[in-house]
């Protein structure tokens, strides 16, 4: 099948399950997920008659879905002023000069291999999923969508300064997360 027979009805079958897959590590609610490709299906349907064949109908959807995901994000405006005081008392991983606590130092992890483990995977979204969205939304950006920090900044509408502070918490939370539940057991 070519993508010029693919219709929308052939859209669901053939992109929904990775269109999800996709939703699901970028949005913490599976339900939202769920809304979120069926928006992206509903937005297709809408403008299908403007779609000019310059990319496949696969990367098409993908787009809106990436569309749809920033709108969420943005409609949600989670970003609050208390997230971002440059002030970071709240983390006693670092000294008063910014380098590691000792007893906080990151622990040397044996990482081969470690991505196609599906258990690991699975407690990795669990770790991403009790950051806050909007943490979680600047790491996946960055970490799994390899935007850099100025796409970033302007698609979230956040300053440098906040999305450092997001990326620094993340990370710590993510590390502490995955020490607990994974390289610790």
């Amino acid at each position: 099948m070519s993508k010029h027979q693919l219709t929308p009805e052939n859209w669901i079958n053939l992109y929904a399950d990775q269109l999800l897959s996709y939703a699901i590590v970028r949005v913490p609610e599976r339900d939202a997920a769920k809304d979120l490709v069926q928006d992206t299906f509903f937005t297709a349907l809408k403008s299908k008659d403007s779609f000019r064949g310059e990319i496949s109908e696969k990367n098409w959807l993908y787009l809106i879905l990436r569309s749809r995901i920033l709108d969420y994000y943005k409609k949600k405006k989670e970003v609050l002023e208390s997230d971002f005081d440059s002030d970071d008392n709240d983390d006693d991983s670092f000294d008063d000069k910014g380098h590691w606590m000792d007893s906080r130092m990151p622990k040397n992890w044996s990482t081969d291999d470690i991505i196609q483990n599906k258990e690991f995977m699975h407690t990795f979204l669990r770790c991403k999923a009790a950051l806050k969205e909007v943490q979680a939304q600047v790491f996946t950006m960055k970490y799994i969508d390899g935007e850099d920090s100025e796409t970033i900044c302007k698609e979230l509408g956040i300053s440098s300064s906040n999305y450092w502070v997001l990326i620094h918490r993340a990370k710590v939370q993510l590390r502490s997360c995955l020490e607990k539940n994974w390289f610790d057991k």
